[in-house]
């Protein structure tokens, strides 16, 4: 394939034919066709500058550009439409072009962003209803552009970003009929020939045979082009493709099946990177929980595209000790694990960089990663996202810890972190995310509960207590009669200061967990309820003073602040800091 590459004056020229791995990251436009497009010839000529449809050549290369990318791909001026031979090899080849290229442009010309006004919600889109219009989604060759790349930017005719294939997954699904699974990377094979001619009815092309051969990558096939055969006669020929292909398909996933049976996992050692688990925070004796492990495996085994699991429940409670424990069982069925502590902004972009290291210290001619600023912590979050996105990368776990902060409408925390800006844009690999909150949409979730297994309650009592044997299995066994009413709680408020800490430490946090889930869920007067008994019972088992106590405090404090009950706000606040 031939690329454009624009050079440090600001000139724009055209790359020799460019073969298999010498071919470098590159961008690529998808758009419509004008009246005045740059073709092959104008470039070669010099006259291509003169043309109105330059300024789409101009942009690409421009954005390319902030992307770090130096080349880019143009279908108007990139291939010599004068060789028939040469445009039968770029249409049977375009699809595959598209799904490798790093970016994919759309540059919308019927759609402009204007300058959000204010009075408008932050989400306000005003050009939704155009995008819904737009004539891009009624184009018979946009299809694959949609749907063979891992990363699709939209823009306006201004060059504006109005955002990507993910961000806008759901008004593209209306528009086009697309499920959202396919949107986000499932295997085309996946959905059946009459599903996928569907979503190419209503499209047009300039030339009637373009409607059949705008659909070879969507089927996975390929044909020679003859122009004046009609589209009835395309069409017939493309069936009995189709055809050749389900067939040969068959005795493939037969062979396939046979081979799996002594299956090494060869094909992925070009990404493998040898696990570890050094500076997580791994529990000496953590009894795991087999429901949860098996719920999880069920979920993550895949094709190699993408699974997530979400992890969720109370701090504490042993989702982080929880996917450790799932790394280490099934570290041999990934070829790379990474953990990443999404507790805030600058743990996640240290984590990022950890990972970018481990990488490089195995696969130190990572293109992208290898030439990065390691200092641009932006640029190296970039780069190692666009490594998982590499085609045939596709047997990793990620490990995302302490998600307990997620943006959300109803948190209006501006720390608050969107996941899906860190999550690599290919849809393939697998996923896990601990989280204290419910409100994570995203995968299936997992919700961490007390134990209910009494066998795996008894082994972890012993584990916390050092203490073996009936009398303490007979104590667990009083505490979960008592539970469901917070008997227990109150039994345990009346001891003395001898007790054990471990004892005192469940007391403290059983409340205190209720307080933090009721405040995250915004039920601010059932969290205040259950601060005032924590904060009872942490002043008769601990004392007034004690920096326990004094925390529930300040957190009570806090919470009336968010009510607007400022004078019982400033009353805990002085307290507080007295003590």
């Amino acid at each position: 394939m031939r690329l454009l590459k624009r050079d440090n004056t600001g000139v724009i020229s055209l790359t020799e034919d460019i073969i298999g791995d010498r071919i470098p990251q590159y961008a690529i436009l998808s758009h419509r066709w004008g009246m005045e497009e740059v073709t092959f010839k104008d470039l070669m000529d010099g006259t291509g500058p003169s043309k109105q449809g330059y300024d789409k050549i101009r942009f690409c290369s421009d954005q390319a550009g902030r992307d770090g990318l130096d080349h880019f791909w143009v279908d108007t001026c990139c291939i010599d439409k004068s060789s028939s031979a040469e445009l039968t090899e770029a249409i049977n080849s375009m699809f595959q072009w598209y799904r490798n290229a790093a970016k994919c442009y759309v540059y919308l010309d019927d759609i402009s962003k204007p300058t959000l006004q204010t009075g408008h919600e932050p989400n306000y889109q005003p050009w939704e209803p155009d995008l819904r219009k737009s004539k891009w989604f009624t184009r018979g060759w946009t299809l694959q552009e949609l749907l063979a790349p891992a990363s699709v930017e939209f823009f306006s005719r201004e060059g504006a970003r109005l955002g990507t294939k993910r961000s806008l997954e759901l008004p593209i699904s209306d528009i086009t009929g697309i499920p959202l699974k396919v949107l986000r990377g499932s295997p085309l094979l996946d959905c059946s020939v009459p599903e996928r001619m569907a979503w190419a009815e209503s499209r047009q092309t300039t030339r009637d045979e373009d409607k059949a051969y705008s659909l070879l990558g969507i089927f996975g096939v390929q044909m020679p082009l003859i122009y004046g055969e009609g589209r009835e006669k395309a069409f017939k020929r493309l069936q009995e493709e189709i055809d050749k292909a389900l067939k040969g398909r068959l005795a493939s996933s037969i062979l396939t099946t046979i081979k799996s049976l002594t299956y090494t996992g060869t094909q992925h050692k070009d990404f493998s990177v040898t696990f570890s688990l050094s500076g997580v925070p791994e529990i000496e004796h953590f009894v795991a929980r087999e429901q949860e492990l098996a719920e999880m495996r069920e979920t993550l085994n895949s094709d190699g595209s993408r699974r997530v699991v979400v992890l969720h429940g109370l701090g504490g409670i042993g989702k982080t000790q929880l996917a450790i424990a799932y790394a280490k069982r099934h570290k041999d069925s990934y070829s790379a694990v990474f953990w990443l502590n999404i507790k805030d902004e600058n743990s996640l972009k240290h984590s990022f960089s950890m990972v970018a290291k481990r990488i490089l210290r195995e696969h130190p001619s990572a293109s992208r990663l290898s030439s990065v600023d390691t200092e641009n912590l932006d640029e190296v979050i970039d780069a190692v996202k666009a490594w998982l996105s590499l085609p045939n990368n596709t047997r990793w776990l990620l490990i995302y810890d302490n998600y307990d902060n997620p943006k959300l409408p109803s948190n209006k925390d501006p720390a608050a972190l969107d996941i899906d800006d860190f999550l690599p844009e290919s849809y393939q690999g697998s996923v896990i995310i601990t989280t204290r909150s419910s409100q994570v949409k995203i995968g299936h979730p997992i919700r961490i509960r007390k134990m209910e297994n009494v066998l795996d309650s008894i082994e972890i009592l012993s584990n916390a207590s050092n203490r073996q044997g009936l009398i303490h299995a007979e104590l667990l066994r009083l505490w979960a009669y008592f539970d469901n009413q917070d008997i227990w709680l109150e039994l345990i408020q009346h001891s003395d200061s001898e007790d054990p800490a471990w004892i005192r430490e469940i007391a403290e946090d059983e409340l205190s967990f209720n307080s933090d889930l009721y405040s995250d869920q915004g039920k601010l007067k059932e969290a205040e309820e259950m601060y005032q008994r924590a904060l009872q019972g942490k002043e008769k088992a601990l004392g007034p003073d004690h920096t326990s106590t004094l925390d529930t405090v300040n957190n009570l404090g806090i919470l009336y602040s968010d009510q607007g009950k400022l004078k019982e706000a400033e009353e805990m606040y002085q307290r507080a800091l007295q003590g």
